[in-house]
Order: structure tokens, then sequence, then C-alpha cells
């Protein structure tokens, strides 16, 4: 099986260099738009699909994101691998502006988006209990370091809704009762929904401020953030640059079974399931719902 890479870039990754052949495509999908096309290419002989979450020119909103289409599209562009990076708050002193957090934890504190591409018709429950895959931010903390940033291996990600900056006292609650380590308002519910694709998901937050806990830097500074996204996009692009070494051209099956979640998740038996809903997941689903 061959590898394809996805990227969805966050907050000041609008774009990846370097791709042979590249061509921003239309991939159309039963849940709508997605943020903008997807830029097909290769990476020194890798497949690799580029996505910017917010759409180029930064259109979307956390809130307005369609992130079920996002994830579609991916899958139908025959990704494997989706790789997330996103711009971030830090509740830690040593998690500081410019480092870059592998979570492999989520609080999901978003209550206003599509969180599930099953539902009446087709009932489904995965399994989110480790909602990243260790071997592939294993791959992009590699890549990270090579780049020379400074890399926390494993934390915990805040979601809120947004699209305003956390109170102090959330930011407290976060930080000291919750025991948060970053704070975003994008990887909820994408990786919930890139699980349910049976997609290897790593998220790479990178941190751009302390959020309002921090006694001596205050409320969030939008500029000071700007000012640090440059500098974070740019390592951004060095680890994506990499990863096609890191992982290769040739896909084995997960070993933490990322690309088989589905095996036993879905309940509605075949004669009950809806056709709608079943047509509607012929890209997430078609492996399993087409064997049954």
């Amino acid at each position: 099986m061959e590898t394809v890479i996805g990227v969805i870039g966050g907050s000041g990754v609008y774009e990846i260099d370097g791709l042979e052949d590249a061509a921003w495509t239309d991939i159309t999908g039963p849940w709508g738009a997605p943020s903008d096309q997807v830029l097909i290419g290769r990476l020194d002989g890798v497949k690799m699909v580029f996505l910017p979450r917010h759409g180029r020119g930064h259109v979307q909103s956390p809130g307005s994101i369609n992130y079920r289409a996002n994830i579609d599209a991916l899958k139908r562009a025959g990704v494997t691998d989706v790789i997330s990076v996103s711009a971030c708050g830090s509740f830690r002193e040593g998690m500081a502006p410019g480092d870059f957090v592998m979570v492999d934890q989520f609080i999901d504190r978003t209550v206003a988006r599509e969180s599930s591409f099953f539902g009446p018709g087709c009932v489904a429950h995965v399994s989110v209990a480790h909602p990243t895959c260790p071997r592939l931010s294993a791959a992009c903390a590699e890549a990270a370091r090579a780049e020379g940033v400074t890399v926390h291996d494993g934390g915990t990600y805040l979601a809120m809704e947004g699209p305003q900056f956390s109170t102090l006292a959330e930011s407290k609650l976060y930080r000291e009762v919750w025991g948060c380590d970053v704070i975003g308002m994008t990887n909820m519910p994408e990786a919930k929904l890139a699980r349910e694709a049976e997609l290897c998901y790593a998220s790479v937050a990178m941190i751009t401020d302390y959020d309002s806990w921090h006694p001596d830097h205050g409320e969030v500074d939008v500029a000071q953030i700007i000012r640090t996204l440059t500098g974070n996009a740019d390592n951004a692009r060095g680890l994506v640059r990499r990863l096609p070494g890191l992982l290769g051209s040739e896909r084995q099956p997960c070993p933490y079974g990322c690309d088989r979640a589905l095996e036993y998740a879905i309940l509605t038996q075949p004669p009950a399931r809806d056709p709608a809903m079943v047509a509607k997941l012929d890209a997430i689903a078609g492996r399993v719902l087409g064997a049954a």
C-alpha cells in the first residue's frame, strides 16, 4: 500500500513548498465544501495532500470550518496519514512560544460542531481513548528536532469553541484543575473524525503564547502571536519536508490499529442501515460497509 501524507495546515501555514507536479484540486463529497481546494503533489517520491484548515487567506474561523468535509476530502484523495499542524497557547512555563508539542490527549470543550460521520441510519462508536497515532507522532517529533525545534513528547490539548480567547478564570481552571498543557480551537472534532475515517492522526501543536494565566504575560497579544507564527510556520514546513524520508513510500498496517478503527464499531445491522447514509459514508467507511 502506498503512503499518502495528508497535512492540515493551521494558522500561518497556508502552503507547502517544494512539492513536485503540484496542483490545487477540487474534491467534492457528500458533507459539503471543505475549507479550500487541496494541493496534491509529491515530495521525495511520496504523495502528499495539503489542505489549509482556514482556507487560503484565512477565511474560516474555528467554528465555521467544515471538519467532516475536510477529513472526507483527505480520505477521498487517498491519504493514509494525517499531520495536523495548529497554533496553540501554553499552560506550562516550560512549554514556551516557539516549542512544538506532540499532543497525545484531548479534552473537548467544543459545543457547536458536527463531531461524527455516523448517526441515525448507521450508528457507530469508535474508541478515542488514545486519539493520536504514536508511530506518526514519533516521526513528527524526530522531524521537528532535526529542524532544531524544542519538542515536547505528549501533552493534553484543551479544545475550546472560540473564536474568543479564554477568560483568566477559564485559563486557570484548565491549567491548575484539569491539568491541561496547551489550548487551541481546531483539533476537535478533527481528531475524532480522523479516527472514524481510519486515518492515522498526529497533532503538532505549535506554541504561540502563554494564554492568559501567566502573570508576566497577561492577556493574549494577537500581534505577538502573529510574530511567533511566522517562525513556527517555517519550522512546520521544514518538519513536513522531512516526513517522506521517515515514513517511506510503502505503507504498512498501523501497529496501533488506527487504520482498523471501524472493524467492530458499526452497530446498525445491515438490513436496518439507511441506504442514503451508507452512500454518504462511501469514502469514510466503505472498507467495512462494503464488506457487510
